[in-house]
């Protein structure tokens, strides 16, 4: 992911993005050819991952912050709202297609699909920067990063408290992809009441993000964090628990699904406002790793848990407090200053 941020401040955006879009079509092409060995699979997968990386937010996210300034939070909630809910209006369709014809054709229309929109989204682009920020292209796009910008940033307080913030946040991960109907069937819910739930914290991660977005536009982002970060820990306590009242279980889950996601929004957010755009995707993808390499920790913490204790409980008391101190990591960036000029030293606050 550093890689693939430090490309997208070299060569810019359009051109990450066609290089990220011609690799993900060919990969899901290629899925549809092979032939059961498993290591064609893996050699795809990785292929595919190593390039797609320059499809997603680390790329665009760039292109939102250069253009938007009085409604960038809005603008960044919006963009990350679009894969996640594409993928749930595409999922239906692409599951009959397969039924019907198979799934090598149903890998061949995603190479379609994420090729017409890809290049739909690099045309869309455009080519004039933002006059908001009134920033000349050199000093946006630096061609490198000496090592002593680098060991500046490694030592920038913004930065890691931006780095523990979204780590924490994303230590229940785990939860809320995978495990969510199991909590609430482990709280009694009935299987049929579970599903609903369920469905109504998709609905929640939906409008949490438009609020958020609203709210950043309007209010100190680390105001923002402190609120939107740390409502989920009021979620995960209630759910561990002994009370099982389904509207209890419903209002917790919709309060985590509100705050689902804030943690990228505020931390794209905040990138923009406390460094300077010249290495934006590149610090900016040392926060995208983060939140993997929490969530795979988390993973390994509730595996561990549960061997332990045979319930979700202890992991959920864990993830509310995580929680609480990833909400409080990002509150702290709150004293300190953006770097008001291109002109200043990577990373350092004004």
């Amino acid at each position: 992911m550093p890689v693939a941020g430090r490309f997208t401040d070299r060569f810019g955006p359009r051109v990450a993005a066609s290089v990220g879009f011609i690799a993900v079509p060919l990969s899901f092409f290629a899925y549809s050819m092979m032939s059961g060995d498993i290591r064609q699979y893996f050699a795809i997968l990785f292929f595919q991952h190593l390039f797609g990386i320059l499809t997603t937010t680390i790329v665009f996210a760039r292109v939102v912050v250069e253009r938007f300034d009085s409604a960038r939070g809005m603008a960044l909630s919006i963009l990350m709202t679009g894969a996640p809910l594409m993928g749930a209006l595409a999922t239906p369709i692409l599951g009959a297609i397969i039924d019907e014809q198979g799934w090598r054709i149903g890998f061949r229309v995603l190479a379609a699909l994420s090729a017409v929109g890809g290049f739909t989204a690099i045309a869309l682009m455009g080519r004039t920067q933002s006059t908001a920020l009134a920033i000349p292209a050199e000093k946006r796009r630096a061609p490198s990063m000496s090592m002593k910008e680098f060991a500046q940033l490694a030592r920038n307080p913004v930065f890691l408290l931006l780095l523990a913030g979204i780590a924490l946040c994303n230590v229940p991960q785990i939860i809320v992809m995978s495990q969510l109907k199991l909590v609430l069937l482990e709280n009694n819910a009935p299987g049929q009441l579970a599903t609903w739930i369920v469905s109504l914290y998709a609905a929640g991660v939906i409008v949490g993000r438009f609020l958020c977005g609203l709210a950043l536009d309007r209010v100190p982002a680390h105001i923002v964090a402190i609120f939107s970060l740390g409502l989920p820990a009021l979620g995960y306590v209630a759910l561990a628990s002994s009370f099982d009242m389904a509207w209890l279980l419903a209002a917790s889950v919709l309060i985590i699904g509100l705050a689902q996601g804030a943690e990228g929004d505020v931390g794209a957010y905040l990138t923009s406002r406390k460094f300077s755009m010249r290495h934006y995707s590149f610090i900016y993808s040392f926060l995208i790793a983060s939140m993997g390499a929490a969530s795979a920790l988390g993973a390994l913490v509730l595996s561990y848990t549960l061997r332990i204790t045979d319930s979700f409980n202890t992991f959920l008391i864990i993830s509310a407090v995580a929680t609480i101190a990833g909400a409080l990591a990002f509150y702290l960036t709150g004293s300190f200053d953006r770097v008001e000029s291109d002109a200043e030293p990577l990373g350092e606050p004004a």
